[in-house]
């Protein structure tokens, strides 16, 4: 029987959390995307706690126009802020089992952007 879509991703995420883990010197920028909305966190996994986090709902970005994709680059640059202000530059990025295309890839050229290194 094949797998669902759900199911599919949930082993390529366990796949790449085998070798992705973030550290106190290089945490973890996870990704979580639904039909609506985009979120990304910056995670330290040693300590197991949340540095920054970010997401399409939030106030500043919500009332902003544009596609998903626009809305996605904006998500990146504000978790990247967040971080860089939390003292964080280097991060390892976990795509959470999604292709790197799309809303995943904009968020992280948005990350970029804003001077997070990965």
């Amino acid at each position: 029987m094949a797998l669902t879509k759900n199911q599919r991703r949930q082993r390529i995420k366990n796949r790449i959390r085998k070798i992705v883990s973030g550290t106190e010197a290089r945490p973890r920028l996870t990704v979580f995307r639904s039909n609506k909305e985009i979120y990304a966190q910056i995670v330290d996994d040693v300590n197991g706690t949340t540095i920054s986090a970010a997401s399409s709902r939030d106030k500043d970005i919500s009332s902003a126009k544009g596609n998903k994709s626009e809305i996605a680059t904006l998500v990146g640059k504000a978790v990247a802020e967040k971080a860089l202000k939390a003292g964080v530059e280097a991060i390892a990025f976990d795509r959470g089992g999604y292709l790197y295309h799309g809303r995943v890839k904009s968020l992280a050229e948005g990350a970029r952007e804003a001077g997070l290194k990965f």
